[in-house]
């Protein structure tokens, strides 16, 4: 099986997660596909395939060779993200890219217009997966199980490729930031891994946002609306003063680089009670806690105006910049930029504007920096996978496996 038919197999079973199930994994489709993935794992040829029962898999490439040659890792994230349906995902082959707008939809006249996302654009010429404008296509992060999976089946048609132990691991949950929860990194036993969950060609991260979520909780009092004066409180209006208290221009929309971000994800109400959900981001730690102190802040000003209980804040933090593990181990990192370089593609180093488990994982002990999967507009009805970025991905694995055995 080529890449591109593991990725298209993968695409189709439905593993979206949710935060409000309070189970592990959150929802029964990442099961059903961790056991075809561990079905699979054990057909290509694989040791120590195991799936845990918080559905977490781990397998092993034995070594090839006597040489000492440290142990390292590879994993990826088994669900996607709740943002938009996985379910019955439909992907098409775009062969041979010519650069034009790309009709997903016909019946609903969706379109992946160029001008809009203009960086398809570096892809004419090449194959490129779509969705049929209804669902997300699932590349973040199921291209980077495809490309772990082809790499090591890779590795062991070609034994002439002498390695060191190899350890891979896939995750549930990741979406909801809980991917790293029950990963057992002494079990695992690698010095370090890479998560292969970044975007486009050629990004290589190990700086990540520091992360939190933050539910606010409004509660109102209902009187019927003919007799509400000076009685009814409508906690959808508290929790719409509370939104315009938020500075407008710290939000995704209105930020980039290494500015951090106030996100409105989720918003439940009635005039008895509303629920505002929220992501806190930002790279730098201090302005991260003064961001979770401003939140804080903004409840004390709500209760000042509408009684001590109108508002309560329940915040949690997500995860950390895992750049504080990673800088006194680069040498992880210089093996992937030269593997890139070596295959033909250009490291590009940035900050992932999100996070990924090697964030949680490089605080437990197990450096974890990220590479590209190859997919652009994750989460989303026009995300696209170039086949080509799958394919270098796969390449950079098998390169790095390499290069470690020779050095």
């Amino acid at each position: 099986m080529n890449i591109t038919e593991r990725f298209l197999k993968y695409v189709s079973f439905t593993t979206t997660s949710d935060e409000n199930t309070n189970m592990t994994p959150s929802t029964p489709g990442q099961l059903i596909f961790a056991r075809h993935l561990v079905e699979e794992l054990e057909s290509i040829g694989l040791q120590e395939v195991d799936l845990d029962a918080n559905g977490y898999i781990m397998a092993t490439l034995p070594a090839n060779t006597d040489k000492e040659i440290p142990t390292i890792g590879f994993i990826s994230h088994m669900d996607t993200s709740p943002d938009m349906s996985g379910k019955h995902v439909k992907p098409r082959i775009v062969e041979n890219y010519d650069g034009k707008d790309i009709l997903l939809n016909e019946e609903q006249v969706i379109v992946l217009e160029t001008e809009k996302y203009p960086e398809i654009l570096k892809y004419v010429g090449q194959d490129i997966i779509v969705t049929n404008g209804t669902t997300l296509l699932g590349a973040d992060d199921k291209a980077g199980v495809a490309e772990i999976v082809t790499a090591m089946e890779y590795l062991i048609a070609h034994p002439e490729i002498k390695h060191g132990k190899i350890r891979i691991g896939f995750t549930p949950d990741e979406e909801i930031g809980q991917g790293a929860d029950h990963f057992d990194v002494p079990k695992f036993a690698a010095e370090w891994a890479y998560t292969m969950d970044g975007g486009e060609i050629g990004e290589l991260e190990y700086e990540n946002f520091n992360a939190a979520s933050a539910k606010v909780t409004f509660k109102g009092l209902n009187v019927h609306p003919g007799y509400a004066f000076h009685k009814m409180i409508n906690s959808m209006r508290i929790a719409q003063q509370f939104i315009g208290m938020i500075p407008r221009h710290e939000t995704p929309e209105h930020t980039e680089g290494y500015e951090g971000f106030y996100h409105l994800t989720n918003m439940v109400g009635t005039v008895e009670e509303s629920t505002l959900s929220f992501i806190i981001r930002d790279h730098d730690r201090d302005r991260f806690e003064r961001r979770k102190k401003e939140f804080e802040h903004l409840v004390h000003k709500i209760n000042a105006e509408f009684g001590e209980k109108a508002a309560t804040l329940v915040l949690r933090d997500q995860y950390y910049n895992m750049r504080e593990k990673i800088e006194p181990v680069m040498h992880v990192v210089d093996l992937a930029f030269e593997a890139m370089n070596e295959v033909g593609v250009t490291p590009n180093v940035k900050p992932i504007r999100g996070g990924t488990d090697g964030a949680r994982l490089s605080y437990d002990g197990l450096p974890c920096p990220n590479i590209f999967a190859g997919g652009h507009n994750f989460h989303g009805r026009f995300e696209f996978l170039p086949v080509q970025s799958m394919e270098k991905a796969m390449q950079v694995v098998v390169k790095i496996i390499e290069n470690l055995a020779k050095k």
